[in-house]
């Protein structure tokens, strides 16, 4: 007779939990998820494209400039080991430390134009954030009237949109500072 009670209460779980697995099933497939080409969407919207033109003839400019200091310098170490031979210490001392102020003027203008958070790549964020503002606003306006819960982007597998809900961020900073 004890056993009644223990098989009924194993019954009722193994139901519960069947129940329970079609509910997250149906949640599941409640759940729309959508994807975009973010390549196509730069390579198809005029804007993008009339931005990215502009930007590449910059990067030319610069690139003139670049060569210009580069050949410069070469030019200062080649005429420095030509006549080499021929200084006195004292101006070989004087010519190499104006290759070495050239050096440093020309990494200096490098990193400063074509390094990380260079002047460059902050051009490319100012001409393209008003931009990546407006097809964000795109995704978000087509993600709420569809009810997408999220947007991937297929070139680089980043969350284009996610519904704010879902956002786990808070809770695992949390998790951290335990």
């Amino acid at each position: 007779m004890r056993r009644w009670p223990a098989l009924l209460s194993m019954a009722l779980l193994t139901w519960g939990a069947w129940l329970g697995l079609g509910v997250d099933q149906i949640k599941a497939e409640e759940l729309k998820i959508g994807y975009i080409d973010s390549q196509r969407i730069r390579d198809g919207y005029k804007e993008f494209a009339e931005a990215q033109t502009k930007f590449d003839k910059e990067v030319a400019e610069y690139q003139k400039q670049d060569q210009a200091k580069r050949a410069q310098l070469d030019s200062l170490i080649r005429a420095f080991e030509t006549q080499s031979l021929l200084l006195s210490d004292t101006k070989k001392k004087e010519k190499q430390a104006e290759i070495d102020a050239k050096k440093e003027e020309y990494r200096k203008f490098f990193e400063d134009t074509f390094g990380p958070d260079g002047l460059l790549e902050k051009k490319n964020a100012e001409m393209t954030k008003p931009l990546l503002d407006k097809i964000n606003a795109v995704l978000e306006k087509i993600a709420v009237q569809e009810n997408y819960a999220y947007i991937f982007d297929a070139v680089n597998a980043n969350i284009a949109y996610a519904k704010p809900q879902y956002d786990l961020t808070e809770k695992v900073l949390q998790e951290l500072q335990k």
